[in-house]
């Protein structure tokens, strides 16, 4: 352990890092200082000079205390600890002058600016400026910037801080944004005035310590104050993002991250960001029976009265999961269905999970031991169409000297990497050469879903497992759908998976849209917006969104997370649970529970570790046999980053990013 220093700050002794610098030992020690350029997460540019302190004995000048380390301290007399001064005169004063500056030229909008209320320079200019200014010359005006579809801007209120520059470039790995010219020439832009194409572009908007760079679609339609903050979960993907969901009335205004050290950190996806509009179009709001080839709304009781007799009457039922299922909702179908006879059904794409083996279909790893591998081997996975904020992360531990080899398709992944091949020839070679020994240094195995969803899945997971086993590495199993660990560890698997699914006569289908179910089969389909599976169904039951009903969902390293409701269903929805408990009591076996607290009881005294709330439990399991079966190459499980799931192609906003993702990648001819 480094050997920590003593220093004094404004008459308190502190104990820190030599490492740290100057602005973190005054954090440790409960002293705010303000700032626009510094940022944890991001690489020190010291160009704002907001964080002024005095060091005593020093220079007779105020220092940058985000660019200075305590191990640059000077002692004081005969050995005596450095002594820092942040509310001295000295301090006073260039902050105002500071504050001074950066108002020269910023327009005084505010009441008009989209970051009113929420604004950084706003909030400081309060706390640290003065009420008068000496400069008297037109303010500079700045064209703005066209970015694209998400993020609006404003660039004469910029302050050159950076933030946008150094996140667009070291976290997202798409430096697609700089800066030119000098003094008040200076402009940040984006490079030949290109938009911008990076997954996770919507971060610059909450890093922007001003409005210069503001959330475009979510402009002008609300301020901070008028909106009610509900802390929940992400399901655009399996990763489990921490975030905040910001309402007013009954509709979600926005979507913003919250801060997740073991999960996202403080970043979040585009997709997630930007989903909200998908929530309002193509709803579900009352039921629907199918009429002579053609659906017609009908109350609650007479759809209910014809799914419970369908259910009844079933030789064969079969009931499917979908991918956006809480674990509440799959364990009350998974009670209904397997209640009369039935099977049901998880893994929607025909990945080859084994139930039971929760060392094997989550894996031994944790998100967190991403930082400090020395050594990460992807497995069928495009983690940056996946799971673009995971990407972020082992695009860190590159930077910081991983070296990252993939066995898939070759994809630009913002980072280099060694492609060891494509398929089951190379992963073989792989387990068999280099990951029998010992590594010394840690690693990490991460498979996707683009190997275990073919003929050989269940071959490429085994050599996964072998590889982790052999190389004392950790295993990480990269899951596309948000539901799937949750519904695995309530057990709604059956032993011949979607085979025994196709077969049956009456499916009840729980928003499993990705799904092309058989002809003959009698449809009920459950779920929240109009999508493939309605258009197959014969019995419609509206249910709740993700936003609409509290549940929990268990990310793709096993940890369970509690999302809640930030508003309510449209019409006539209702929430998912309590849709299969009326449906129960309809078909004559009443589920054993009335409330969410109820069911939760129930199924967490079948799956415990639930109960852990947040934490990454060790899973166990058994070591899968090779049979030897594997050929092909793998194909990536997600083709089109943002149309994976129903909302989010109801949201107009995410056909426009994947319609433009579509056209960049299209060669083009000469003449272009």
């Amino acid at each position: 352990m480094t050997d920590l220093r003593t220093i004094i700050i404004d008459d308190n002794e502190v104990e820190v890092d030599p490492a740290m610098t100057l602005i973190q030992a005054c954090e440790q020690a409960g002293i705010e200082i303000p700032r626009f350029c510094y940022h944890e997460r991001l690489t020190i540019a010291g160009n704002c000079r907001m964080c002024l302190v005095e060091v005593v004995g020093g220079p007779p000048k105020p220092a940058a205390s985000c660019a200075m380390q305590v191990k640059d301290l000077r002692p004081g007399p005969e050995g005596a600890p450095p002594v820092i001064k942040t509310n001295s005169p000295m301090v006073k004063k260039a902050r105002e002058g500071v504050m001074e500056f950066l108002l020269i030229n910023h327009p005084l909008d505010c009441p008009i600016c989209d970051q009113g209320g929420e604004c950084d320079l706003q909030d400081q200019a309060m706390a640290y400026g003065v009420d008068f200014s000496r400069f008297r010359e037109p303010k500079r005006a700045v064209d703005n910037l066209e970015l694209g579809p998400l993020v609006g801007t404003a660039m004469t209120r910029c302050i050159s801080c950076t933030r946008c520059v150094r996140f667009i470039t070291e976290v997202a790995g798409m430096p697609e944004m700089g800066q030119t010219g000098r003094g008040e020439d200076a402009e940040i832009t984006s490079y030949l005035g290109a938009t911008l194409e990076s997954e996770m572009q919507g971060n610059i908007v909450d890093l922007c310590p001003v409005g210069a760079l503001t959330n475009k679609p979510y402009s002008f339609t609300a301020r901070p104050w008028e909106l009610t903050k509900t802390e929940s979960i992400d399901v655009m993907d399996a990763l489990g993002s921490n975030i905040r969901v910001d309402t007013k009335g009954r509709e979600v205004m926005r979507i913003l991250p919250r801060n997740h050290d073991g999960v996202n950190e403080e970043w979040l996806s585009d997709k997630s960001r930007y989903i909200w509009d998908g929530l309002k179009r193509q709803r579900l709001d009352q039921p629907y029976i199918r009429e002579n080839g053609k659906l017609r709304p009908a109350s609650w009781g007479e759809a209910m009265g014809l799914a419970a007799s369908e259910i009844k009457g079933a030789t064969k039922l079969a009931g499917l999961v979908g991918d956006l299922a809480s674990t509440e909702a799959a364990f009350a179908l998974k009670s209904l269905v397997e209640g009369q006879g039935g099977v049901v059904e998880c893994r929607t794409d025909g990945a080859k999970l084994p139930a039971g083996n929760r060392a094997a279909y989550v894996g031994t790893a944790s998100i967190e031991d991403i930082d400090a591998a020395e050594y990460i081997q992807l497995i069928g996975t495009n983690p940056r169409a996946e799971a673009p904020v995971l990407n972020a992360r082992l695009r860190k531990a590159w930077l910081r000297g991983a070296k990252i080899g993939l066995v898939g398709e070759a994809v630009d992944l913002t980072y280099e990497y060694a492609h060891v091949g494509t398929g089951f020839p190379a992963l073989r070679t792989l387990a068999d050469q280099q990951y029998d020994q010992v590594l010394e240094a840690s690693s990490l195995v991460i498979v996707g879903q683009g190997a275990l969803t073919g003929e050989g899945g269940a071959d490429a997971l085994a050599l996964a497992m072998r590889m982790a086993e052999r190389s004392r590495s950790g295993l990480l199993v990269l899951h596309t759908a948000a539901g799937r660990v949750g519904a695995m560890d309530v057990g709604a698997t059956n032993s011949d998976g979607m085979a025994t699914v196709q077969d049956a006569d009456v499916i009840y289908n729980m928003g499993a849209d990705e799904v092309e179910v058989s002809t003959g089969s009698f449809v009920i389909y459950q779920g929240s917006h109009g999508d493939r599976g309605a258009h197959r169904a014969d019995v419609i039951l509206p249910g709740a969104a993700y936003t609409e009903e509290t549940g929990i969902f268990v990310n793709t390293e096993g940890r369970p997370q509690m999302a809640q409701r930030a508003g309510f269903p449209p019409g006539d929805a209702r929430e998912n649970w309590a849709i299969l408990r009326a449906l129960s009591a309809e078909v004559g076996a009443t589920l054993p529970f009335d409330t969410i607290a109820a069911l939760r009881k129930a199924m967490m005294a079948e799956a415990p570790h639930l109960k852990m709330i947040d934490e990454v439990a060790e899973n166990e399991g058994e070591a899968l046999e090779i049979t030897d079966l594997g050929q092909g190459d793998f194909t990536n499980a997600v083709s089109d980053h943002y149309l994976t799931n129903p909302i989010a192609r109801a949201s107009g906003l995410m056909a426009e990013l994947s319609a433009g993702a579509k056209a960049r990648g299209q060669s083009r001819i000469a003449a272009e």
